[in-house]
């Protein structure tokens, strides 16, 4: 067997390295030393002592939503909550009987929190200055108690702008699995509303405090801080006068009323009734809250300017008369005799009118919202037309606002019937459509967005609640057709039309009015003497002023009856608050 040997200076040279390997070594662990227990030497004793660390979030402030005047419409206030820590206690026993010397007795649920070993609880929510000050001037006895400071969102307007706005909730779990680390367990999210289609940018960033805890739990100091960075704040096209002046007028009223500049899409209002308070989601929701909003009559919850559909009824009119001139079916001169019905397909279609509105042209007939005048354009004109001018002014689609849970509505033709009812389209069901009857559907906001269209001279505008950019786009129809059917909606409510309730002194609105039956009638049993669930649904679709339109107002009234007398009284109204103050 063969041996090597390592020539005797070779290994003479490696030894000073190895010494200064292990002097270095040794600086290194010795300075380390030095500076763990001379130079930090006091913190890290205190820290020993006193064990540990703790981390506290600091919740980001969540931004607030003001109208157009900077009239704030959700804010944060101030809150102060009382946690419980019982492994810090010496008695739960004493500690009870001092919570209830303050508090009073808590209920059962809070009650158990004095049977657990561990684990903080909150016991109290929304302390007073008073109680907060008493529980503090003892915190050295009871240092069990721990208060909390913390946000709470207020909605100063209440129910007045519930919709609109929204309201806070607890993340569910696949809402905190799907924020990537963004949320945790607690944190409150938007639900619906403007809280909702904006939480990313209202609800900021959180920060993160560290504080020096002694073996009791007792705070001693603060070791670090990493600021919140708060939410940013929403600036509103919402006129708050405009928005409580309708919420107050449909107070007893189920229906929904929307307002917007046609000129850019901003919306003025946005009510729909009956309303909910959302302030009783800013604290922890008991079963008996949530089940009286839920089963509250007509659903309170449900946002009827977007998310309900009807019947247009005669408001649809506008777009029969666009469509019947755009395709050459009628001129101003057409004239068409009224005697109160007409018989199409072996079936006799009546008017409103029992007498007939004798011969009447296109001015007179939307003036007078004459049923029979437009029964004959609708069936000259067929249902797949009619379809086409119906979306090319933004029926059947979303029109696209901010807030989520928009319906589309529907358009129907013989497609759809064939898809969804597995039938064709019946030739008599044109005649219904025609004056905005039958399977055709719409959400308020979808006419508001249509009469915008109208006023304009021809521009789509998106709908939009927080100010920023326009959008606009060409319709297409033609501005001398639009011109026409302006002059004759201003006719309705100003040359003794259907409209007339809607006239204000010193301005010029122009509007349309409609009474959708609910059932099909076979007599002429007014919708007064009706049961309340069988009244007609009442509109009214206007714009001002006539020569310069700055706005639109849509009001609709579920089985408010006619449209001139339900409707058309709260559009005035709108106009009168909002040009009051320009």
């Amino acid at each position: 067997m063969r041996q090597v040997r390592e020539h005797h200076s070779e290994i003479v040279r490696r030894v000073p390295r190895l010494q200064l390997f292990f002097g270095a070594s040794l600086v290194i662990i010795g300075a380390a030393y030095w500076v763990v227990q001379v130079v930090h030497g006091a913190e890290y004793r205190e820290l020993a002592v006193n064990n540990s660390l703790r981390k506290h979030v600091i919740e980001a402030p969540r931004g607030i939503i003001y109208d157009r005047s900077r009239n704030p419409l959700a804010e944060n206030v101030a809150s102060y909550n009382l946690i419980l820590h019982p492994s810090r206690s010496r008695d739960l026993v004493a500690s009870r009987a001092y919570f209830e010397s303050i508090l009073g007795a808590p209920p059962p649920a809070v009650a158990e929190a004095w049977s657990q070993a561990t684990g903080a609880r909150l016991v109290a929510e929304d302390l007073t200055l008073e109680e907060v000050a008493r529980i503090e001037a003892h915190a050295l006895e009871y240092p069990e108690f721990e208060i909390e400071v913390g946000h709470v969102r207020l909605y100063r307007q209440g129910a007045q702008t519930a919709h609109l706005v929204g309201y806070l909730s607890e993340a569910s779990e696949r809402r905190i699995a799907a924020s990537e680390g963004r949320l945790s367990a607690g944190d409150l999210v938007g639900v619906v509303g403007l809280e909702a289609a904006f939480d990313g940018d209202l609800r900021g960033a959180k920060g993160e405090r560290r504080v020096v805890v002694d073996h009791r739990g007792r705070v001693k100091r603060e070791h670090s801080r990493l600021g919140a960075r708060p939410g940013e704040d929403l600036q509103l096209e919402i006129d708050l006068r405009v928005q409580r002046a309708v919420a107050r007028y449909l107070e007893d009223r189920v229906g929904a009323v929307v307002a917007l500049d046609p000129r850019t899409g901003g919306v003025r209002a946005m009510v729909s009734s009956p309303s909910y308070d959302p302030n009783v989601f800013t604290r922890r929701l008991v079963p008996e809250q949530w089940e009286a909003i839920v089963k509250a009559p007509h659903d309170p919850l449900q946002n009827r300017t977007m998310q309900n559909v009807y019947s247009p009824g005669s408001v649809f009119k506008i777009v029969i008369a666009l469509a019947g001139l755009a395709e050459r079916e009628i001129t101003t001169g057409t004239s068409v005799y009224c005697g109160g019905s007409v018989r199409h397909y072996n079936h006799r279609f009546r008017c409103w009118k029992r007498q007939g509105h004798g011969r009447v042209r296109l001015h007179e007939a939307m003036r007078e919202s004459c049923d029979v005048y437009f029964y004959q354009v609708g069936k000259q004109l067929g249902i797949e037309r009619i379809a086409r001018y119906s979306r090319q002014i933004g029926l059947g689609t979303p029109t696209g606002i901010e807030i989520g849970g928009e319906k589309a509505g529907l358009v129907p033709d013989e497609a759809w019937s064939r898809r969804v009812r597995g039938t064709p389209w019946y030739l008599g069901e044109t005649i219904s459509v025609a004056i905005g009857q039958g399977p055709l559907l719409v959400t308020p906001l979808q006419i508001a967005t249509m009469m915008a269209t109208v006023a304009n001279g021809g521009w789509h505008v998106t709908p939009h609640i927080v100010s920023g950019e326009t959008e606009r786009r060409p319709s297409g129809l033609d501005t001398e057709h639009l011109a026409i059917v302006r002059d004759a909606l201003s006719a309705v409510v100003n040359e003794g039309g259907t409209g007339a309730p809607a006239r204000v002194e010193g301005l010029e609105v122009a509007g349309k009015t409609a009474t959708v039956q609910v059932i099909e009638q076979a007599t002429w049993i007014g919708s007064e003497d009706l049961p309340y669930e069988r009244r007609d649904h009442a509109w009214f679709a206007s714009f001002a002023p006539v020569d310069d339109p700055q706005l639109v107002v849509v009001a609709f009234v579920e089985h408010g009856g006619h449209g001139s007398r339900a409707a058309a009284p709260v559009a005035k109204l709108v106009y009168e608050t909002f040009f009051d103050a320009l």
